[in-house]
C-alpha cells in the first residue's frame, strides 16, 4: 500500500507528461512546416486567426505544450503552477472540440497531427481523461511537494517555444506570388455543359475555366497526394477525353516535385504557392490532397483530405462521363 501511495503520482506523471510530449511532437510529423501549417488551419483559422497571427501562435501554443510535458517530469512549482496551468490548457481545447463537435466538424481534429488520426470527440474523452488524472495527481502530492526555482519553469518554456520556431521558422509570406510552369494546353468553353462563369482558380491558370479540368491540390512530400496524382494519371491513361489536371503545389518541399511526378507518372502543368496563398487557395477548412472536378468553370464536385471525403477514383470516374442535366 505504501509502495502504490508512492510510485502512482510518478505514473500519473509520466503518463500525462507522455500525452502531451508525444501531442507536441505529433504536430510536427512528418514536416514540421507543413505539419504546423495544416494544423493552423484546422484549428486556429476557424476561429477567427489571421494567417499572420497563427503562424507565431501555432509555434508557441505547441511549444508551451512541449514544455507543460516536459515540466510535469520535475517538481519545480508542479503543484502550484504546472498542474493547474496544464488543466486550464485543456479545458480551452475541450470548449474549442465541444464547439467543433456541436458545429458537425468531423475528421482528424490534429491533436495528435497526421501520426495519430482522432475525432473532435475521440480527442474530447482523451482531454477530460488527462484533467482527471491531474487533478487526482494534484490531491496525491503532499503539502510543499513543490520546490520553487522559477528559473527551471522559465527555462524550459522558453527553450522548448524556442526549439519549435527553430525547427518550423517561419517564412517570409510570398501571399499571391508563385513560381509556375507554362500552361500550353488551349481549352475552349464545352457547349454541351453548364453555363461559363470564372472559377476561382482561373488567376492561376487561364484556361482552367474552360470546358472539363481537374484542379489538383497537393504537397509535393505528402504521400497521400502522391498516391491521388497516380491514381488520376491511370484514370487518363485509360481515356483518352480524361480532363486537363492542372496543379497548385505548397510551397513544402518543392525540391521533391520532380520525384512527384515520376510518381505520379506523368508530369502537368503546376504553380507553388505560399503556404498562405495554398491554404487560401483550397479552402481553409480543407485538406489534402484536394480534388476537384470543373466543367466551365464550374465545380461539379471536390475532394479532401483522407477521411470521409478523400479522392475516390471512380467517383470522379463517374462524374465527369455523366452528360450535363441542366440542373
Amino acid at each position: 500500500m505504501e509502495s502504490t501511495k508512492r510510485f502512482l503520482p510518478v505514473l500519473l506523471r509520466l503518463i500525462v507528461a507522455f500525452l502531451f510530449i508525444i501531442s507536441a511532437v505529433a504536430k510536427m510529423y512528418p514536416s514540421p512546416y507543413f505539419a504546423i501549417s495544416t494544423f493552423e488551419v484546422k484549428q486556429l483559422y476557424p476561429v477567427g486567426f489571421t494567417p499572420e497571427v497563427a503562424v507565431f501562435f501555432s509555434r508557441i501554443l505547441i511549444g508551451i505544450e512541449l514544455a507543460l510535458g516536459l515540466l510535469l517530469l520535475q517538481s519545480h512549482f508542479l503543484k502550484r503552477l504546472v498542474i493547474p496551468g496544464t488543466i486550464l490548457l485543456l479545458v480551452v481545447f475541450i470548449v474549442h472540440l465541444t464547439i467543433q463537435t456541436l458545429s458537425g466538424a468531423g475528421g482528424n481534429c490534429g491533436c495528435f497531427g497526421e501520426l495519430l488520426p482522432m475525432t473532435p470527440v475521440e480527442a474530447i474523452i482523451k482531454n477530460v481523461i488527462a484533467v482527471a488524472l491531474l487533478i487526482w495527481l494534484s490531491r496525491l502530492l503532499p503539502k510543499g511537494f513543490d520546490r520553487k526555482n522559477f528559473w527551471v519553469v522559465t527555462t524550459i518554456t522558453l527553450a522548448s517555444v524556442l526549439m519549435v520556431f527553430m525547427l518550423a521558422p517561419i517564412k517570409a509570406s510570398q501571399y499571391d506570388t508563385e513560381s509556375t510552369t507554362a500552361v500550353t494546353a488551349n481549352g475552349a468553353v464545352d457547349t454541351d455543359g453548364p453555363a461559363p462563369v470564372q472559377s476561382a482558380y482561373s488567376k492561376y491558370f487561364a484556361e482552367v475555366d474552360n470546358g472539363k479540368k481537374i484542379m489538383a491540390f497537393f504537397a509535393p512530400g505528402c504521400d497521400h497526394c502522391m498516391e491521388a496524382a497516380k491514381q488520376l494519371t491511370e484514370l487518363k491513361a485509360k481515356d483518352e477525353n480524361f480532363p486537363e489536371m492542372y496543379i497548385i503545389f505548397m510551397d513544402e518541399e518543392p525540391e521533391k516535385i520532380p520525384d512527384f511526378f515520376k510518381y505520379a507518372g506523368a508530369e502537368y502543368p503546376y504553380k507553388v504557392l505560399d503556404v498562405v496563398a495554398f491554404w487560401n487557395a483550397i479552402g481553409n477548412t480543407k485538406d489534402t490532397p484536394g480534388v476537384s472536378y470543373l466543367w466551365n468553370g464550374n465545380v461539379i464536385k471536390e475532394w479532401e483530405g483522407i477521411n470521409d471525403n478523400k479522392f475516390v477514383p471512380a467517383e470522379l470516374e463517374e462524374v465527369y462521363k455523366q452528360p450535363y442535366s441542366g440542373n
